[in-house]
């Protein structure tokens, strides 16, 4: 198995990725981007999980990764009820509310995958070689 040396290589990271870019495309072309603190949650909630996953990388150490990881699952439901609720007040269409909760449930899966990996592993870190 090849070792990955940067966050951006985590196929997780790049699905994180997509899906911003799909829910600024949204927040461009809807009613979404007009209710600021929806849009607003939903676009934090979304970078979140991004960014917990990079950090986590960045930490170099398993149990470290492990915890940013589940923050980013728990982020990443936060965004799919936000979609509920987008969908529910009719300001996103229900092909894209599919689309993008569809997202949210892969993502969540690959990352309960990779926590579990972690888990499961004796590879304490980059930072705990001699």
């Amino acid at each position: 198995m090849a070792t990955i040396e940067r966050f951006e290589d985590l196929e997780v990271w790049q699905l994180a990725r997509k899906l911003c870019q799909k829910l600024e495309n949204l927040f461009l072309t809807t009613g979404l981007g007009k209710r600021y603190s929806l849009f607003n949650q939903m676009d934090r909630s979304s970078g979140s999980v991004m960014d917990n996953i990079a950090e986590g990388f960045g930490r170099s150490g398993n149990l470290e990764f492990r915890n940013f990881l589940g923050f980013a699952k728990g982020s990443c439901s936060e965004l799919k009820s936000q979609l509920h609720l987008s969908y529910d007040k009719g300001l996103i269409q229900e092909t894209d509310y599919k689309e993008l909760a569809e997202s949210c449930d892969v993502i969540s899966a690959k990352l309960g995958s990779f926590i579990s990996y972690l888990s499961r592993t004796d590879y304490k870190g980059v930072k705990f070689k001699q």
